[in-house]
């Protein structure tokens, strides 16, 4: 093998407070969208890894769970994935939404900021005591002013748990060249894990599910609770070479059904036409989706559901 043909590898752990912009990130170094994206926080329940190819090149990016104060066990299991998603990557990735940590840093303390600045620092203090050390991605930079940036950039890199920084914007693309090529810099020689045209390693099935499950937070976001799991039932190829797809939306009590059905079906209807419209475009085939609403209390205890989602169960 000669030296043009030498091929890199590596994982790279994205990790941050929930709503921080890990999963558009990932999406815009990709390339391709690989991760749910909604402003709801807590979105993403599973390590999505996308692949971003450059090059001879391939870096695989763990999309974490964001790192948050759990609660429940579901919460419970979704930060032990954001962690065991970092421990053994060659790199790791903390995105922070800098205009909600500027506001935080010049004393404007909010609900929203407060908890995501808790959760920087929950991330800070886990990197030190993990003994690593993260690049530190501030993010959302077209909305925050320069010098506001800068100062933020300068007490975060004070803390010791960073060997740099990069200011992107995942929105505008802004910077996500640069972060692209140090990734790729940091990967070492290796075979490639997945092959080269693959964006990401989610089983058709669960990609399906999860594409339904942004389009109920996009569409019902002020009603939706966050007790709702999306289910491929079934997966049929047909002759003509379209494909039949059935899924069931699962909510924890009777009264939720009525917020994703609406008035006469209308708002499940629609969701389901956004849904079919984008798993279209990704299939590159005709999609005949058929989605279904069941009441399911204590889904989040069924200790299957979490195998399903590849997350811990007794976390």
């Amino acid at each position: 093998m000669t030296s043009n043909d030498t091929t890199r590898a590596g994982f790279v752990a994205v990790m941050g407070a929930p709503n921080a912009g890990k999963s558009s990130l990932v999406n815009a170094l990709v390339g391709h969208k690989v991760s749910i994206v909604t402003h709801k926080v807590q979105t993403t329940r599973f390590q999505i890894r996308g692949v971003m190819m450059q090059d001879r090149t391939q870096v695989v990016l763990v999309d974490t769970p964001g790192v948050f104060a759990p609660r429940r066990r579901l919460d419970r299991a979704m930060v032990a994935a954001a962690w065991s998603g970092a421990d053994e990557a060659d790199a790791i990735l903390h995105v922070v939404d800098a205009a909600a940590a500027s506001r935080m840093l010049k004393g404007r303390k909010g609900g929203q900021d407060a908890r995501a600045d808790e959760d920087t620092h929950r991330v800070i203090d886990g990197l030190k005591n993990a003994g690593r050390t993260a690049i530190l991605v501030l993010n959302k930079i077209d909305l925050i002013k320069r010098d506001e940036l800068l100062a933020l950039a300068q007490s975060l890199h004070e803390t010791g748990a960073y060997s740099e920084v990069f200011m992107v914007s995942a929105n505008t693309g802004s910077g996500v060249k640069d972060l692209a090529a140090r990734l790729v810099a940091l990967m070492p020689e290796g075979e490639f894990f997945y092959d080269e045209d693959q964006i990401a390693d989610l089983p058709m099935r669960l990609l399906a599910a999860e594409v339904t499950r942004e389009k109920l937070f996009l569409r019902v976001h002020d009603e939706l609770p966050y007790g709702l799991m999306v289910e491929t039932d079934s997966w049929q190829d047909r002759k003509d070479g379209s494909v039949r797809i059935d899924q069931t939306i699962y909510v924890e009590r009777e009264g939720h059904k009525p917020m994703i059905i609406g008035k006469g079906g209308q708002t499940l209807k629609i969701i389901g036409e956004l849904a079919r419209k984008e798993l279209s475009a990704d299939l590159e085939r005709e999609v005949h989706l058929f989605l279904h609403v069941k009441v399911r209390p204590g889904w989040s205890e069924e200790r299957a559901r979490y195998s399903a989602l590849g997350l811990e169960f007794d976390a």
